[in-house]
């Protein structure tokens, strides 16, 4: 698999993104379903909290990945859906690098959205990988 990205810009890899990213090669597509800060039976943790609700979700999204025998690399879009675009641009400096540092270069699209699964819930996160 072969990724590329265009960037006609530098502002979005402030914050870790790419303008666009082309995947020659690939074998396999992974579709993840939206991924949220919850318990074993999917209550919301760390209400009030866009921080460790987003570092709980990450971690089901890299569960998921390595069920199906991927890693953050290869994530080529994820979307933020939040309850609160305020507070998720005051913790972009905090939340952006969680998933840069573990090797994840996306495309991405932020959304506010008036309500999640539950209303204790921020933020999900939805993503795309390819093999």
């Amino acid at each position: 698999m072969k990724k590329t990205n265009f960037n006609p810009t530098s502002w979005l890899q402030g914050f870790g993104l790419n303008h666009a990213i082309e995947v020659s090669g690939n074998t396999r597509t992974l579709y993840l379903s939206g991924q949220t800060a919850s318990g074993p039976d999917g209550s919301p943790l760390h209400p009030g909290d866009i921080v460790a609700q987003y570092k709980s979700a990450w971690q089901c999204v890299k569960d998921a990945l390595a069920a199906a025998d991927m890693t953050p690399a290869n994530l080529v879009r994820m979307n933020f859906y939040t309850t609160d675009v305020d507070a998720f641009m005051a913790a972009a400096e905090e939340i952006m690098p969680i998933h840069v540092g573990e090797g994840a270069e996306i495309v991405a699209t932020l959304l506010g959205v008036s309500r999640l699964y539950d209303p204790a819930t921020m933020i999900e996160l939805e993503a795309t990988a390819v093999g």
